[in-house]
């Protein structure tokens, strides 16, 4: 089983592409290679490849955190399952991870929701995605230093506050205080609880 994040930027046009085009490459360059494990396509959406499932969550917070760091927003669906045609791009690949990622995402704008899954399982679905609604009304207001300290601590998760202080050029009880308005503690706990459950649904 892979995930397929299928994602788009909201109101991208408020900042020049410059601003954030290569920032936006450097962070999905982390998850592999473009473009058979992501690509950007009409001007700004992506589709990203996530092979481990138990990642799939973390790699969200991740891109969402990102976006909010550079004052912007992004829609995301998760789809889960398999591939059955792996081409060159991603854009280009087919399954039912692809298929369960794009159909949500047709849904999102509607639904004004900004971040769900599709993982063919109802009951894991309907529990997760309650989850996330929650976690999203304070992800979706992540102010900018927020969102960065939430960023760093993701990509550095054996970091203290003191290290973390030290790539976000502040001290440590400014740490402490990011980490506090950002809710980190809930969403550290959210990602876990995602990784206990989907090992339950993988088995």
């Amino acid at each position: 089983m892979i995930v397929i994040i299928t994602g788009d930027i909201i109101n991208s046009r408020k900042l020049p592409s410059k601003d954030w085009m290569d920032k936006l490459k450097n962070q999905l360059q982390n998850f592999g290679e473009t473009p058979n494990h992501w690509e950007i396509y009409r001007g700004d959406e992506f589709q990203l490849e996530i092979s481990n499932p138990e990642e799939a969550l973390k790699a969200a917070f991740q891109l969402k955190a990102f976006f909010k760091s550079i004052r912007l927003d992004a829609r995301m669906s998760l789809g889960f399952g398999n591939k059955n045609y792996t081409a060159l791009k991603i854009t280009e690949s087919n399954g039912e991870a692809f298929i369960r990622s794009g159909e949500l995402f047709e849904t999102l704008k509607k639904q004004k929701i900004n971040l769900a899954f599709n993982s063919g399982n109802a009951g894991f679905d309907e529990e997760m995605n309650l989850m996330i609604r929650l976690g999203l009304s304070f992800m979706d207001n992540w102010l900018q230093q927020s969102a960065e300290f939430v960023l760093v601590a993701l990509l550095n998760p054996n970091a203290s506050q003191e290290e973390i202080g030290v790539k976000l050029g502040i001290n440590q009880a400014a740490v402490s205080r990011r980490q506090k308005r950002a809710n980190y503690d809930l969403i550290k706990d959210l990602e876990a609880y995602y990784r206990k459950r989907i090992k339950t649904i993988l088995s």
